[in-house]
């Protein structure tokens, strides 16, 4: 189970929508009343993996909503939206109710959304890569509208998630960290 977490229009349903169905969802959308959620069924090397991903809704006042389903994910993509500088600004407290619910193993990964509105851009990359480090979370800039990133988020997430099921010593560590950083680079050096 991955929950997509973050303030109310950082994209948490378009990325959603864009790694489910491969497409893009433009206009407004009514926010997520609560709590939604749809399946994908991955291939992770040579596995199939089913992802349960539950996109919630933002607004304080379905928080409590929310804090119900925290410790049941086993994974959570936290959202800020790199034109919003107070989306990010709130991926501290979002940080603090997460170590308040959450499982305290939760893979937990930073994605700085909207990366294609580059002129409203208000939060650098280095931001993102800095608050990243000071709570050892890996990171990664996203684009719901260019689908850039998106799969590989969640491909990175099952593949951690794999792992944990394993639990197997003779299989190759898979690094997080080092996977996101090393893919990650190579997605947004060939922009299309």
């Amino acid at each position: 189970q991955v929950m997509l977490v973050g303030d109310s229009g950082v994209g948490k349903t378009c990325l959603l929508v864009r790694f489910k169905d491969g497409a893009f969802l433009a206009g407004t959308f009514i926010s997520t009343v609560g709590i939604d959620f749809r399946n994908k069924v991955l291939d992770v090397d040579g596995m199939k993996v089913k992802l349960q991903i539950w996109d919630t809704a933002g607004q304080e006042r379905f928080r409590s909503v929310t804090h119900a389903y925290y410790r049941d994910a086993h994974a959570l993509l936290l959202l800020y939206d790199v034109t919003n500088k107070a989306s990010f600004d709130n991926i501290q407290a979002w940080l603090t109710e997460i170590q308040e619910y959450a499982q305290h193993d939760v893979v937990l990964m930073l994605l700085g959304n909207k990366v294609d509105s580059a002129q409203e851009r208000v939060v650098k990359r280095e931001d993102g890569e800095k608050l990243a480090k000071e709570y050892g979370l890996p990171f990664m800039e996203t684009s719901a509208k260019m689908g850039l990133n998106v799969d590989l988020a969640f491909t990175a997430i099952a593949k951690e998630l794999k792992q944990r099921s394993m639990k197997s010593t003779s299989e190759l560590h898979f690094q997080l960290h080092d996977y996101v950083k090393r893919e990650g680079r190579r997605a947004s050096c060939c922009r299309p």
